[in-house]
């Protein structure tokens, strides 16, 4: 028996492609009516008019609350209020530690970890009200780190910490689950400013069997599990990704 999606409304932010887009895509399939939220609108209102009814773009940036504030008065207004949120938005700045790279260092907390707690705290009543889930989307460098993406890895690891504290107070009116990819072929890593970790991380990336659709499917089988269940923590990596 799974939870009925009909009429549930999920929240995703960074919806504007990736494993944004492909859980939109995904929940739509199954019934839920979605908010799309990103900086980059033109891509979120294209897959709202692909999406057709039930499908609404909103314009917000998860370091800057009040366009998430406004974002949940849309959500309220035009669509009832929210039963999901996949906290998604997130970037991927790998590189070496040193001072060059501070500015990486710094919005990868604000849009990761930051990001995610903001919108989670904008959302938190709407989500009580609906006896939602929460769902955010971590990293398999969630759980082990390596040269060249420690600060990446400090804020999946602070994001861990702080979904399992949610987890036991939130308990049992709101879900929280965790979704901790591995390697994922995405654009996440043409995003990297540093030029040399660029290059190896997207040739590597070039040959990752994983797509985002696959991802969604998880979190879409997550959310639509019966609610006295509750699938905290899901790793998932490709089948030959050692680390």
């Amino acid at each position: 028996m799974s939870t009925p999606s009909t009429g549930r409304v999920a929240v995703i932010t960074g919806a504007s492609s990736g494993i944004g887009a492909a859980t939109a895509r995904a929940l739509a399939a199954k019934g839920y009516r979605v908010a799309l939220l990103a900086r980059r609108v033109e891509r979120i209102e294209a897959l709202a008019a692909e999406l057709g009814d039930g499908a609404i773009a909103i314009a917000a940036d998860v370091t800057d609350r009040d366009s998430l504030v406004a974002a949940a008065a849309r959500v309220a207004d035009e669509l009832g209020g929210a039963d999901v949120l996949v906290n998604n938005a997130g970037i991927m700045l790998l590189g070496p530690f040193i001072p060059e790279q501070r500015e990486d260092f710094t919005r990868m907390v604000e849009v990761n970890l930051l990001g995610a707690i903001t919108a989670t705290e904008v959302f938190l009543g709407q989500l009580r009200d609906g006896g939602g889930d929460l769902v955010n989307i971590s990293s398999v460098a969630g759980r082990t780190a390596r040269p060249g993406n420690s600060v990446y890895a400090a804020t999946k690891w602070g994001l861990g910490g702080w979904s399992e504290s949610l987890r036991q107070e939130l308990q049992p009116d709101i879900r929280v689950m965790v979704i901790e990819p591995g390697a994922v072929a995405t654009e996440l890593p043409t995003h990297i400013t540093h030029a040399q970790t660029r290059e190896g991380v997207t040739a590597a990336y070039d040959t990752v069997p994983v797509t985002a659709e696959d991802v969604a499917e998880v979190i879409a089988f997550a959310v639509e599990r019966p609610k006295h269940l509750t699938l905290n923590e899901i790793l998932l990596r490709p089948t030959n990704q050692a680390l």
